[in-house]
């Protein structure tokens, strides 16, 4: 660990949110440098932008710019590769994109594949041929019951994925589904996040979580607590684990992500401290810049 970077990476599902001007950006900051001023306080962010729309090379320009070289991008790839048939016919889409985000260089890493819930063990052939085809940084996220079901589709998944140095991306959301809130934000991330068991893994140096919360902070606590452990143990054997808050509309995932941080830091003293944007910088807080 330096005084330099975080031992680990920490992030939000967007950088974009203008109801975060309320906590983590300057209320007179422009949109424009959102992205700038999150990669002050936090070092990776999860690239779902590019799952829903292919950026203009302009906007991947501007990125670049904006961005420090230790900071992390994982791109997802366009819904049209991961959902739109066999992976296998998807190679002149996947060299586009791969040529589109080039101006980001190593930030992107990894790359992230988001399968959908219809992409099954009969189909694992297909992510075979993806992986070897690719020969970047991957992490792969899947949502199919049987690869939760610790059968033969589960291991035969994992034995592919450790083999070929490819990460299972572990979504935990137990934190939203124990929510009871009739709050419209979590009932529509209720019905659109899948409830699948987390899966934790770490095939590779960089293990991957994705934590759904609440938005109550608090009550994250008791789902956090284990987490917490977890990646402590991941840093102490010298891995750099991912970490990733989300709330249900995402207007407290950087609350979410400074809470995890803090508790983390109680478990690994010495952690360097989060930037705090409206305060004056201290040289401690300096160190993650």
């Amino acid at each position: 660990m330096t005084d330099a970077h975080l031992p680990y990476y920490l992030g939000c599902p967007s950088w974009s949110e203008n109801a975060w001007r309320e906590g983590l950006y300057p209320q007179n900051a422009h949109s424009t440098e959102f992205l700038s001023l999150y990669a002050q306080v936090f070092n990776a962010v999860e690239g779902n932008t590019t799952f829903y729309a292919n950026p203009k090379p302009v906007t991947v320009e501007r990125w670049a710019h904006s961005l420090p070289e230790h900071f992390r991008f994982t791109a997802k790839f366009p819904r049209e590769i991961s959902h739109g048939g066999d992976l296998r016919e998807q190679t002149q889409a996947v060299d586009d994109f791969l040529q589109l985000l080039r101006p980001l260089g190593v930030r992107v890493a990894p790359f992230w594949l988001q399968l959908p819930a219809s992409f099954g063990p009969q189909r694992l052939a297909e992510l075979v041929s993806f992986i070897d085809t690719l020969e970047r940084p991957l992490a792969v996220e899947v949502r199919h019951p049987e690869f939760f079901a610790k059968g033969d589709a589960e291991r035969l998944l994992n034995r592919l994925l450790r083999e070929r140095g490819v990460e299972r991306i572990c979504l935990d959301p137990r934190a939203l589904f124990s929510c009871t809130s009739r709050d419209p934000a979590v009932l529509h991330a209720q019905s659109k996040k899948p409830k699948v068991p987390p899966r934790p893994a770490a095939f590779t140096q960089f293990p991957q979580v994705r934590f759904i919360g609440r938005p109550e902070l608090e009550a994250n606590d008791p789902y956090l607590k284990p987490w917490v452990e977890k990646v402590a143990g991941w840093i102490e054997e010298g891995r750099t684990p991912y970490v990733f808050l989300h709330t249900p509309d995402n207007h407290r995932a950087p609350e979410l992500a400074r809470r995890f941080h803090q508790q983390l830091s109680e478990r690994l003293p010495g952690l360097p401290a989060l930037v705090e944007l409206h305060q004056p910088h201290t040289s401690e807080q300096l160190g993650l810049l």
